[in-house]
């Protein structure tokens, strides 16, 4: 014999979409399109390897803003008969995409660079200096106005990454710039095109993991699963508990399903409410789903191997 109820709260900041970022997108988006113009024109004129595989990198971040943009729109939309939690696993998928479009874009720069390291070419190290200097300005912007939102959200980190890395990158290319004018030396450009694709790689690292954790709903990262079995134990009433299942259902959003037995009989909706309470406050899961079983039958899917 066996009672569900559903223990639904939204009273932790953790169990709710982040505000929209709206505005942010759209600005971040307007300034790396422009910027990308600017920059692979520059580059062809000044024959500079860095400065064109940077403004490729660039227009990957405007694709990449525009996929996560896309998602953070279609995560707030209303659940549906066919998707019953609406479309806030677009976010994971927006991550995913991310993390794996950055990284083929590397292949493409290292391609290049190789080519270029093995055959130096002439390179105007003044407009590569000032077209990489306009790009940490605009590039740093973008990454403020993320900033405050990366914490909680793993789509939002994901522009964060993009437009840090294109700050850090373009501070690359105006050093590079400087060196090839003391130096002379035609080899800095190639060299600072793979330099460019480690800074990519290393900051996309992460986010493909985390990303390809939550695809598979893995446990989220915040979230200690032997803490929660041992709250759900230590609740008043429950003598054993079984079939745990925790997964994310967006970048900020997480859900629980579980098999309480409880046998003195189903406690009622405030053993629900305060449990569904403990479980937003403490580990931020704002969707928890518990079934309440009063034994001794064996549940079918009470072994742990059982999914």
């Amino acid at each position: 014999m066996s009672r569900t109820g559903h223990a639904h709260d939204h009273a932790h900041g953790h169990g709710r979409a982040p505000a929209s970022y709206g505005f942010a997108f759209a600005l971040a988006t307007g300034l790396n399109v422009a910027f990308v113009v600017v920059e692979a024109v520059f580059g062809v004129l000044a024959n500079s390897t860095a400065l064109v595989a940077d403004a490729g990198h660039n227009l990957s971040d405007v694709l990449g803003l525009v996929v996560a943009w896309g998602a953070a729109v279609l995560s707030r939309r209303a659940p549906s008969g066919r998707y019953t939690y609406g479309l806030r696993g677009s976010s994971i998928l927006a991550a995913l995409f991310n993390a794996v479009f950055l990284l083929v874009a590397v292949g493409a720069i290292a391609w290049e660079a190789v080519h270029r390291m093995l055959a130096p070419q002439p390179v105007a190290g003044i407009t590569v200096m000032v077209v990489a200097g306009i790009g940490i300005a605009i590039n740093g912007a973008a990454a403020a106005l993320f900033a405050s939102g990366r914490s909680r959200d793993i789509n939002i980190e994901g522009a964060f990454l993009h437009m840090a890395a294109d700050a850090a990158v373009s501070a690359g290319v105006v050093i590079g710039g400087g060196m090839i004018l003391l130096t002379g030396w035609l080899w800095i450009d190639p060299a600072l095109s793979l330099a460019i694709c480690l800074v990519i790689v290393g900051s996309t690292w992460s986010l493909l993991r985390d990303a390809v954790k939550m695809s598979l709903a893995a446990v989220p990262a915040g979230i200690d699963a032997d803490a929660v079995r041992a709250f759900l134990a230590q609740r008043p009433g429950v003598a054993a508990l079984h079939d745990l299942h925790i997964w994310p259902m967006s970048t900020t959003e997480s859900a629980l399903t579980c098999h309480l037995v409880m046998p003195g009989g189903h406690p009622g909706d405030g053993f629900l409410a305060e449990t569904a309470q403990g479980l937003a406050h403490r580990f931020g899961i704002g969707h928890a789903t518990l079934q309440i079983e009063l034994g001794p039958a064996a549940c079918a899917l009470a072994p742990d191997h059982v999914v």
